[in-house]
């Protein structure tokens, strides 16, 4: 588009140039003879419109002519059947009817618009050949000039619509581009909303640790000279303490002095305090409980 419009420009600027060069050598039988080119222009514009509305009358004739044979065909089939009247005939024939007297007023629009232009093509040609007469002399001394306009004028033209068709072009690739942007950022959100939904799920799942046990403290027993029978929750429910940090901490069962430096985590009851003074007086056997909050 961009180099469409240049061009466009170079050829606008070149045309002035050699015209008023043109010009500067003929003198002003230019400016004489104008009025005859200006005419002539205004009686070809009158000409086209005439032929349009020829094209016009015609085609309003044409639907008349096919409306009036309508209504002959609805009438044929009313008549047809005196003793009942059909009301799809009647339909018909009332439909008929009105197509009938608008194609009439539409040829009659069209015929009067026709006379009218034909009226004013007839004057414009009038005046053609009446100033051809005059100017007759002038006309052919500045015929280069006007040629010569009227050939870069055509190809003013060419270039004219041809900008014309790219502007509409980017016109329709703005509008594509951005429908691409709207669906590109309709795209983008789409994929951060189930980011974030993913994200939401997997934060709502524990990763990395199970369910903790369902008692704050676990009583183990313990009895020298026997197995060890205290019973562990199974290894898929540790989540912090590990089975060999219980099994060493079951391990001390000759001694209760490591317990004497816990907080209140950890307490002593008096059946244990009892029989630690039963071990200290020298019975063979003995036996104590540990209560720890886990």
């Amino acid at each position: 588009l961009q180099e469409a419009r240049t061009a466009y420009r170079r050829i606008l600027s070149e045309s002035a140039r050699k015209l008023n060069a043109q010009g500067s050598q003929l003198g002003n039988c230019i400016e004489k003879a104008r009025p005859y080119y200006e005419a002539r222009r205004l009686a070809k514009e009158a000409q086209q419109e005439t032929q349009k509305a020829a094209l016009r009358y015609e085609r309003a004739v044409s639907m008349h002519n096919a409306a009036r044979e309508m209504v002959f065909v609805a009438e044929q089939g009313v008549m047809a059947d005196k003793n009942r009247l059909d009301p799809t005939w009647q339909e018909m024939l009332n439909h008929a009817t009105c197509k009938v007297n608008e194609a009439e007023e539409e040829r009659l629009r069209s015929e009067r618009e026709h006379q009218r232009v034909t009226q004013l093509c007839q004057q414009a040609e009038a005046k053609v050949q009446a100033l051809q007469k005059s100017l007759k002399r002038v006309i052919v001394k500045s015929k280069p000039y006007f040629e010569l306009k009227a050939q870069f004028n055509q190809i003013l033209e060419e270039h004219k619509a041809k900008v014309t068709a790219l502007e509409r072009l980017v016109s329709q690739a703005k509008t594509r581009y951005s429908v691409a942007l709207r669906n590109l950022e309709q795209i983008s959100e789409q994929i951060h909303a189930r980011r974030l939904q993913r994200l939401i799920v997997r934060r709502a799942s524990p990763v990395g640790a199970e369910a903790s046990p369902q008692h704050s403290g676990t009583e183990v027993g313990v009895t020298k000279g026997t197995n060890l029978g205290a019973e562990c929750p199974p290894t898929d429910t540790l989540s912090v303490l590990s089975l060999q940090t219980i099994a060493s901490d079951l391990q001390k069962f000759d001694s209760v002095e490591h317990l004497l430096g816990l907080s209140d985590a950890t307490s002593l009851n008096s059946d244990e305090l009892e029989e630690r003074e039963q071990r200290r007086g020298g019975q063979g056997h003995f036996k104590h409980h540990r209560s720890i909050s886990l």
